[in-house]
């Protein structure tokens, strides 16, 4: 195809082509465009698709040349594309489109290239595995976790005291000193669910009774209008709640799991949270060793993916329309930092021959397998119905990528 093409930027993955196209070349396209259009309209007296372009041209000059127009562009940026070598990442997008009849067609035309990572430098880095000691007391604060999702909300004929749950009747005071019907909350005393001032006086009143009193609003209140500001206040007590926890004998075990005592519930809990700080210290670790090659061996990455990044998890997380802007703003650079992970991973991977086999695969799919106590044909299938083979392939190329790593970066414990 005949056309111009000038480069405007090269930074990064951003390229930036300004194309013309001349004249002629998209008067060629138009008989192209004619026919393509003589399939989706009809002319008295022809078939469908056999009406000559020149009569659907003079009929329809207007979509004649928006088709035409469009076959044009298309066209030419995949000339383009082949012409300069660009690998994309994603999919271009046409800027400043100039397209007058008898004139030169031109637009710019913005890509994003694959990033091609050299990585240098993979080794000298220092690294500092830090675990946090499990103690009797830790576990025991863990324990005590479970026994409070345990717990029971029993009714109290008492005034309600810190811990308690309530439900209440609440109305704030409006700006000319009314006070409108109360609106029903449920809270947990002493949790922040209210501020302090509102709290205390919940407390002053006993189930069924009703009070009022000014309250202060306090001075770090996230509305800074209402900060400083006193209100009346009236509270209906409905009811107050006791929570009381199960005892921890072996009876909580067994009602938590398959345990047959309590000293069999705390080695389980001990083992378990031992395995989750040893998998938090290897992120750790991890998190340090990408961070090390990221400054050594900068590059850039394409918004294009980072933005995929980011609309996956508005849509796992139900992200509402309304804050989805503000969300994005947010985890962009959580998803920048995950995208150049996965890049460094993929590259060292390919690089050195590291992917994970088939028969890797199935090994790790028989231990799944085996720890459910499953057929691992059945689990095989189950995992590939849920399109999750995949995960499982990635989890453990990335294993064989960060020991290999770690083989050049030793790593000191804290």
């Amino acid at each position: 195809m005949n056309i111009t093409i000038t480069p405007t930027e090269t930074a990064g993955v951003s390229r930036r082509l300004q194309i013309t196209v001349p004249a002629e070349t998209v008067a060629s396209y138009e008989d192209q465009a004619a026919r393509k259009y003589a399939t989706q309209v009809r002319l008295p007296g022809f078939r469908p698709g056999k009406a000559p372009p020149s009569m659907v041209r003079k009929k329809f000059p207007e979509a004649v040349r928006q088709e035409a127009i469009e076959i044009v562009i298309n066209e030419a940026f995949r000339e383009a594309i082949q012409r300069e070598g660009l690998n994309l990442a994603a999919q271009p997008h046409v800027h400043d489109l100039k397209a007058e009849p008898g004139q030169p067609l031109e637009f710019e035309l913005h890509c994003e290239v694959r990033p091609e990572l050299t990585l240098e430098k993979l080794d000298g880095f220092a690294l500092t595995r830090t675990e946090t000691p499990l103690t009797d007391e830790v576990v025991d604060e863990q324990i005590e976790r479970m026994r409070e999702q345990k717990a029971e909300w029993t009714p109290v004929d008492e005034k309600a005291a810190e811990g308690d749950m309530v439900t209440v009747l609440l109305s704030t005071a409006e700006a000319d000193g009314s006070l409108p019907e109360g609106k029903e909350y449920r809270l947990v005393l002493g949790g922040g669910q209210a501020i302090a001032g509102i709290e205390e006086l919940i407390m002053e009143t006993g189930p069924g009774a009703t009070a009022e009193k000014s309250v202060r609003w306090p001075d770090d209140f996230p509305d800074e209008s209402q900060r400083g500001v006193s209100k009346l206040v009236r509270v209906v007590v409905k009811d107050v709640k006791r929570k009381a926890l199960p005892a921890l004998d072996d009876a909580f075990a067994r009602e938590v799991g398959d345990f047959d005592t309590l000293d069999a519930l705390r080695a389980a809990v001990k083992t378990d949270m031992g395995e989750h700080a040893k998998r938090e210290a290897d992120a750790d670790v991890r998190g340090q060793l990408i961070k090390q090659i990221v400054e050594a061996n900068p590059f850039d990455v394409p918004k294009a993916w980072v933005m995929q990044l980011v609309d996956g998890y508005m849509q796992m997380y139900g992200v509402p329309e309304a804050q989805k802007q503000t969300f994005a703003k947010e985890f962009y650079p959580m998803a920048e930092n995950q995208v150049r992970r996965d890049l460094i991973v993929d590259t060292i991977a390919e690089r050195e021959t590291l992917q994970a086999s088939a028969s890797e695969v199935d090994v790790r799919v028989e231990e799944l397998a085996k720890a459910r106590n499953a057929d691992p044909g059945q689990v095989y299938a189950q995992l590939q119905k849920q399109g999750r083979l995949s995960e499982i392939e990635r989890e453990i190329t990335e294993e064989r990528v960060f020991a290999w790593l770690l083989e050049k970066n030793p790593v000191t414990v804290a």
